[in-house]
């Protein structure tokens, strides 16, 4: 069994992203984004994502709609949506999100957005194949 109190896990890692779990079906990730820092706009084609935040504040961007995030919400992302988070606040926005098939690789740690960015264009975060 595999247990996690996910709001300290989350509030814990300084991380960009961090793979806690990857089963073969889903994936539990979570991340940390600074103030004035985003996920940056995507799609997953394959993908649906849910967010839970856990503290912070933001913005939620999925296809053209924008509202407001703070500790607490949840959003979803079906896949093939395009979608955003922005910290618009002075304090880390900390979420922990999970992918449906697994999105990245197992056990990824991505200390900056940068770090992620260049090693999933380098094809270095591919998810495990089933």
């Amino acid at each position: 069994m595999e247990h996690f109190t996910i709001a300290t896990e989350a509030e814990k890692s300084p991380d960009f992203r961090r793979v806690l779990w990857t089963g073969e079906h889903t994936q539990l990730v979570i991340m940390t984004i600074p103030p004035g820092g985003e996920i940056g706009e995507e799609v997953h084609e394959e993908n649906d994502q849910i967010l839970t935040f856990v503290s912070g504040v933001g913005e939620a961007r999925v296809s053209g709609q924008t509202r407001k995030i703070a500790a607490g919400d949840l959003v979803v992302v079906p896949a093939g949506r395009k979608h955003n988070f922005v910290n618009t606040g002075p304090n880390p926005l900390v979420l922990y999100t999970i992918y449906g098939p697994p999105d990245h690789a197992d056990g990824a740690v991505h200390k900056t957005k940068e770090e992620a960015d260049r090693l999933e264009e380098a094809g270095k975060d591919e998810p495990p194949q089933s």
